[in-house]
């Protein structure tokens, strides 16, 4: 393959792949619609009931103001927390589009209140990392985060990331037909895709899967038996313009197995080809 900058990381370290591996799997929407001012500059207001809500989860003040200003500028609406326990309340009583989770944080840290959540909710999450805490990034991944950006971080990016979430939600729905006819669907011997209702079952049980990995799975059952590299499953599931690295489009392909092998002990069909990708075959 050729070089790629989104790939240009150091290996993970053996020790750390060891702990993830022996961690328990617990089970698991960006852009508003945004106007210009006929000027060019800033976005235009955006009514309040067309707006995206952001749950913005720190127990650094300095950065929920900062931040929360940055997004409402943007024309999010942004509800803020300043620790787990607090945060699980009001998302589960006014769930947001998105929610945005440090993980060091008192009384509940972000891992345990992603756990949590995702007993109840796919809602789709971004984790703050520490800078260069591996273990932290691709735990998270591993336990259901759509996706993480690292501190210290560029406002900008994060606004970035959070808008490629949103479009993966709309991707996974988009040029769907109503649920009830069913267009749109993927079937592949067990497999069913139904984008329309974000649902995947296999011999008819239903798979809770993130936005993340509905995509990455759609992209591979779509064309069965072709190998799709990294690159093009990142694509796939997180845009053209946002980069991420292999650790985290195999983070998301353990999670995808594991969830259906829970549902089907059997379940081989997303093969791995060593040095070239994936490919998800057929009985």
């Amino acid at each position: 393959m050729q070089n790629d900058p989104r790939r240009a990381v150091a290996p993970a370290n053996p020790s750390v792949l060891a702990l993830i591996e022996s961690h328990p799997e617990p089970q698991r929407e960006l852009t508003p619609d945004m106007t210009t001012s006929k000027a060019g500059g800033a976005p235009a207001p955006v009514p309040a009931k067309t707006r995206r809500t952001i749950a913005l989860v720190d127990d650094d003040q300095n950065i929920l103001t900062s931040v929360s200003m940055s997004l409402e500028a943007e024309g999010f609406e942004v509800r803020t927390y300043t620790d787990g326990e607090q945060a699980l309340k009001g998302i589960t009583d006014r769930p947001p589009d998105v929610a945005i989770l440090d993980i060091k944080m008192p009384r509940m840290d972000g891992m345990e209140l992603l756990t949590r959540l995702r007993r109840q909710s796919q809602l789709p999450v971004i984790f703050l990392t520490s800078k260069d805490d591996e273990l932290d990034e691709v735990l998270g991944l591993r336990m259901g985060a759509d996706d993480y950006i690292r501190k210290p971080f560029s406002q900008r990016l994060l606004i970035e990331r959070i808008r490629a979430l949103m479009r993966r939600k709309e991707l996974s729905v988009e040029g769907a037909a109503p649920a009830a006819s069913g267009e749109g669907a993927v079937v592949r011997g067990d497999l069913l895709l139904d984008p329309a209702r974000h649902l995947c079952t296999w011999q008819g049980k239903p798979a809770q899967l993130t936005v993340t990995e509905f995509l990455i799975l759609q992209s591979l059952a779509m064309r069965p038996g072709h190998v799709k590299n990294r690159d093009q499953l990142m694509d796939a599931a997180y845009g053209e313009h946002v980069y991420v690295d292999d650790r985290t489009i195999d983070s998301h392909i353990k999670r995808l197995r594991r969830k259906l092998k829970a549902l089907d002990k059997d379940f081989n069909q997303i093969e791995t080809l060593y040095g070239l990708g994936y490919r998800y075959k057929d009985k």
